[in-house]
């Protein structure tokens, strides 16, 4: 695996390196010692799949409180998405910046997610399917979110947005009293 840094602090775009030859290709998608060496997180309690049919479906900005804010690593499996985070914590030299990225089945990347960040998806094609590992259980009561078009944060969509959940179109704009953050401070 190849770990690119990006302008958010502690985030990855994550590109396989592939050993091929005639017949194809062989890459790891994840090592555990790899992710360790490179200063993340590397113990996963679950994964999720996630499909969504119609071009522009947007899915989030979502996050989890401590104690439960989880890691996340995005892999799209099928069709293109966008990928967007949000840095949340407070101490962060990046605190409320934001960086996006293409994800798709034919350029193969992952994004690393870290605690403490805000994280969305927009479908850039048709039937998307993504994939990807969290680090910490779901937990209802812990579940936040970010209005997805919040000027404070200024998100830069590569699309319009089509198909929103009520519940992600509900999501306030950032307040850090309401959202939480403050228990994002001892997350690095």
């Amino acid at each position: 695996m190849i770990f690119h840094k990006t302008p958010l602090e502690g985030a990855r775009l994550i590109e396989l390196e592939k050993r091929g030859d005639d017949r194809g290709f062989f890459a790891r998608a994840f090592c555990e010692t790899e992710f360790a060496r490179e200063g993340l997180v590397s113990h996963f309690v679950q994964m999720n799949n996630s499909l969504s049919g119609k071009k522009g479906t947007l899915r989030g900005m979502h996050y989890q409180m401590t104690p439960h804010a989880e890691v996340k690593v995005v892999r799209c499996i099928q069709g293109a998405l966008w990928d967007a985070i949000v840095d949340l914590r407070p101490q962060s030299p990046t605190y409320l910046k934001w960086f996006g990225a293409e994800l798709s089945a034919e350029n193969r990347m992952s994004m690393y997610v870290p605690r403490g960040f805000g994280h969305a998806i927009l479908t850039l094609t048709d039937d998307v399917e993504a994939i990807y590992m969290v680090s910490d259980a779901y937990a209802p009561e812990a579940e936040r979110g970010i209005r997805w078009s919040d000027p404070k944060i200024g998100v830069e969509w590569p699309i319009e947005p089509v198909e929103i959940s009520q519940k992600d179109a509900a999501w306030p704009d950032f307040d850090p009293t309401f959202h939480g953050v403050a228990s994002f401070r001892s997350l690095g």
